[in-house]
C-alpha cells in the first residue's frame, strides 16, 4: 500500500468509525427479502408516500445523514464565503477528492471533478486529441443522447466518420459481446468506441471489460459511460480496461445533485486536450481537462458523508435488493398478454432498472401517454424512453426506500393497461 493510500484509508476508516461510535445501523448482513429490515433503511429517506416513485433512475434522493452534511456545508458556505472557500475548504476539497479516488480504485490526479456524467463524457470525447480525417468512432442506440451528439460533431469537426450501431432488441451476455466484436473487426480506422456500462433507456448492463478487451486488442481506445452504474453494480474503474470513464454521483453513490467525475488513467492523460480554459495545463492532472470556475461547493464536500452511508450498505447488498424488487414486478407481467419487457433475466444483465413497453405502442407519443396513464390512474411515476432502435419504451426503477407493496402495485396497472391498449 502506497503512502497516500494509507493516508486516504485511514480517513476513510476514521469517518466510519465516527459513523459507528454513533450508533449507526449495518445493513450490509441485509438479505433481499428481510423486509423489515429494508424498512429500517428507508427511514433515512424523507421521501414523499403520496405517489408510487419507480422512477428513481433520475437522481437518487439523499439519505438523511447525506442531507444535514449537505445543508451544514450550504450553511458554511454561506455564512464564512471566501474565507472558508479560499482557506480551509482548499484541504476538504482536496480530501473529496482523495476519498472519491478511493472509492474509485484510482489515484487522486486521475479525477476531475464535474457538475455532472454528461459534462465529463463531453469533455472526453470532445478532447479525445487522436481522431483525424478518415478515422471512424463508433456508438450505438444505447448511448446517452448527449453523447451522441457530442461524437458525430467532434467526427464532423475532424473530417472522421461517426458509425451508429443498433444494438440487438433482446441481447444475451454472449451475444452483446459478440455483436460488438464483428463490429469491431469489420470497421478498418477505428479509433474510438462509446460503450455504457448501464443503459438509460432499458437498463441493461453491458459487458464492457470483455467488450473493451476486444477492443484494445485491434489498437482502439474506448470510453465508458458509467453514469447509471456506479455503485448500483460492484466494481472499480481500473476493472473496465479503458482509460476513460465518466460517472455520477447523485445517483447510486446519494450524493446532492451537481457532482461528477471523469477518470483519466495517469498514462492517458495527454491522449485527452487540455480545456481551453487552462492555460498552462500540464499532462499530469485529469482536472486540467475540464474547468470548472465557481461552482457549488456543497455537493462535492458531501460526497464523502453520501459514500460512508452507502458503507453500511455495501454495493452487492444493495444491487441484490434492487434486482429482488425488479424481479417482484418483471416476472409476474412477463405473464401479461401485451406487455413486452426488453431485458432477459440474466443477473448479469440488469440492475433496478428494466422497461417495457405495451405491444404495438412504439412512438413517443405512444409511451408518454402510458407513463401519464400510470400516474394519473394508478398513483405510480414512471418515465418513458426513446431511441431504441426499436422504439420508444417506460423505464421502471425501484429504490432502496421502494416497498415491495409499492413494486406489487405496478402488476395489475400494467394487466389493466396492456388489456386496453395492446394492439
Amino acid at each position: 500500500m502506497t503512502r497516500r493510500m494509507a493516508l486516504v484509508g485511514a480517513a476513510a476508516v476514521g469517518a466510519a468509525g465516527a459513523v459507528r461510535a454513533q450508533g449507526a445501523e449495518d445493513y450490509s448482513r441485509l438479505v433481499a427479502d428481510d423486509e423489515a429490515g429494508w424498512a429500517r433503511l428507508a427511514r433515512h429517506y424523507d421521501v414523499s408516500r403520496e405517489v408510487i416513485q419507480l422512477e428513481n433512475g433520475y437522481w437518487g434522493s439523499m439519505a438523511e445523514p447525506v442531507r444535514a452534511v449537505h445543508l451544514a456545508m450550504l450553511q458554511r458556505l454561506n455564512r464564512e464565503n471566501s474565507v472558508y472557500a479560499r482557506r480551509a475548504m482548499q484541504a476538504d476539497r482536496k480530501a473529496a477528492r482523495e476519498r472519491i479516488a478511493l472509492e474509485l480504485g484510482v489515484l487522486p490526479r486521475e479525477i476531475g471533478i464535474a457538475r455532472n456524467a454528461a459534462e465529463a463524457l463531453s469533455a472526453l470525447i470532445g478532447q479525445f486529441r487522436d481522431l483525424g480525417a478518415g478515422d471512424r468512432v463508433m456508438f450505438s442506440d444505447l448511448d446517452y443522447e448527449l453523447v451522441q451528439g457530442t461524437v458525430i460533431s467532434t467526427a464532423q469537426a475532424r473530417g472522421a466518420e461517426a458509425v451508429k450501431l443498433r444494438a440487438p432488441d433482446l441481447p444475451s451476455h454472449d451475444g452483446l459481446i459478440d455483436f460488438y466484436r464483428r463490429a469491431i473487426e469489420t470497421t478498418p480506422r477505428l479509433k474510438l468506441l462509446i460503450l455504457t456500462h448501464m443503459v438509460h433507456r432499458s437498463g441493461l448492463v453491458v459487458p464492457v471489460a470483455e467488450i473493451t478487451a476486444i477492443a484494445r486488442a485491434r489498437g482502439v481506445q474506448v470510453i465508458v459511460d458509467a453514469a447509471q452504474s456506479f455503485c448500483h453494480i460492484d466494481f472499480k474503474l481500473p476493472d473496465f480496461g479503458a482509460d476513460f470513464v465518466g460517472m455520477n454521483f447523485h445517483k447510486w453513490v446519494g450524493a446532492p445533485l451537481g457532482v461528477a467525475a471523469l477518470w483519466i488513467r495517469a498514462s492517458a492523460i495527454s491522449q485527452i486536450a487540455p480545456a481551453r480554459d487552462e492555460p498552462e495545463a500540464k499532462d499530469v492532472d485529469a482536472q486540467t481537462r475540464l474547468h470548472l470556475g465557481t461552482f457549488d461547493f456543497a455537493p462535492l464536500l458531501s460526497v464523502p458523508a453520501a459514500f460512508d452511508f452507502q458503507a453500511r450498505i455495501t454495493v452487492p447488498t444493495k444491487l441484490a435488493r434492487l434486482q429482488y424488487l425488479r424481479n417482484c414486478w418483471v416476472k409476474p407481467a412477463r405473464a401479461i398478454e401485451g406487455v413486452e419487457i426488453l431485458l432477459p433475466d440474466d443477473p448479469r444483465l440488469h440492475g433496478a432498472s428494466t422497461s417495457f413497453r405495451i405491444r404495438g405502442r412504439t412512438s413517443v407519443a405512444d409511451n408518454i401517454l402510458v407513463t401519464d396513464e400510470l400516474f394519473k390512474r394508478f398513483n405510480i411515476m414512471s418515465v418513458h424512453r426513446s431511441g431504441l432502435g426499436a422504439g420508444a419504451c417506460v423505464r421502471i426503477t425501484p429504490s432502496l426506500f421502494t416497498t415491495l407493496d409499492e413494486v406489487d402495485a405496478l402488476v395489475p396497472a400494467l394487466r389493466t393497461l396492456a388489456g386496453e391498449m395492446a394492439r
